[in-house]
């Protein structure tokens, strides 16, 4: 990482840090939680989808599984959610070890719609399951206020710094497997699969690692909006709506870069809570209209995303000395 990227991260690190003290609004403190909420879904969901290069559009399973199994230990034998934290990342791991075995032996699309199955086949079982709550869900009970209890009742500046935390967690393990020998085979996997294989390289024991990391983080950025919001159903922690969110935020902002998903999180989150206010419940949808529209023309003329757009432009700028002597010589 270099210097200039080093400054960036340390401001925006100190940004995220004083903003909930400045902006004091509980309206404005909400949107920046959604934000860092969509950002940390978008990491997770980089580790398998940018690195790897598997596109999943089913990633709100594990999402779903952290939020149901810290709600139903919560609720069932009264354990603190943090400790649900870690046993829904790894539920989420193992149900992520069940669908990458036989959804890997597919290929590029066929694999993004072997996701979109698998989701669509959770959030039906847990709708018929009465045990979790069917299509009704399940109300978080507010029985142990504070840290241990994870519920913050007088202000959502609790929720906030957890949420940011979850971030920072969230990239710094993203950053350890970029520049681990995991990330380099990943990036290899996702680029020249038959020369990696060629190689040696196992594709599919990669994928499945890349694949139980991103489920696990999914699985406690699902645990956090259960105690955020005190409710769940099917249709807020399950939908293909969800994972296709996730997706985007990592593809608009960048896919397979750090900082990618969370310019992404920050455009779409705006986007979302503005035509939210312009339409109110009118415009329900206005804001899939308006990202799907920008994904497009991204997809069509930047396929790097938001980031590879500043890149592009720097990239010239820093080349052009470097091309001076290779003239001369010719």
């Amino acid at each position: 990482m270099s210097r200039r990227a080093k400054l960036v991260w340390l401001a925006a690190a100190l940004v995220a840090l004083l903003f909930p003290l400045v902006a004091a609004r509980p309206t404005w403190q909400n949107t920046a939680i959604l934000m860092l909420m969509t950002a940390q879904m978008g990491v997770a969901w980089n580790i398998l989808g940018g690195y790897a290069g598997q596109v999943s559009l089913g990633h709100a399973a594990f999402f779903g599984a952290g939020a149901y199994v810290s709600t139903l230990l919560s609720i069932k034998l009264g354990l603190s959610p943090w400790l649900g934290m870690v046993a829904g990342a790894g539920v989420s791991a193992g149900l992520s070890l069940l669908v990458g075995w036989p959804c890997f032996r597919l290929k590029g699309h066929y694999f993004a719609m072997a996701t979109i199955a698998v989701g669509e086949i959770v959030q039906a079982v847990v709708n018929g399951w009465e045990f979790l709550g069917g299509a009704v869900g399940f109300y978080l009970p507010l029985q142990e206020k504070g840290f241990w209890g994870f519920v913050f009742n007088r202000s959502k500046l609790p929720y906030y710094y957890i949420a940011l935390g979850l971030l920072a967690f969230s990239l710094l393990v993203n950053w350890a497997v970029a520049r681990s020998r995991t990330g380099y085979y990943l990036r290899a996997i996702k680029d020249e699969p038959d020369a990696a294989r060629s190689l040696g390289v196992s594709l599919t024991r990669y994928k499945q690692t890349a694949m139980v990391i991103s489920s696990a983080l999914a699985a406690m950025g699902g645990t956090l909006y259960a105690q955020k919001e005190l409710f769940i159903d099917p249709g807020s922690t399950l939908s293909t709506s969800l994972s296709i969110k996730m997706a985007l935020a990592a593809i608009m902002g960048g896919v397979g870069t750090l900082a990618g998903p969370v310019v992404g999180a920050v455009v779409l989150t705006a986007i979302e809570e503005a035509s939210r206010v312009a339409f109110g419940g009118t415009g329900r949808g206005t804001d899939l209209v308006v990202y799907g529209g920008l994904i497009v023309v991204i997809a069509v003329f930047q396929p790097a995303g938001i980031l590879g757009l500043f890149a592009s432009r720097r990239g010239p700028a820093r080349a052009a000395p470097a091309e001076a002597p290779a003239k001369e010589a010719a």
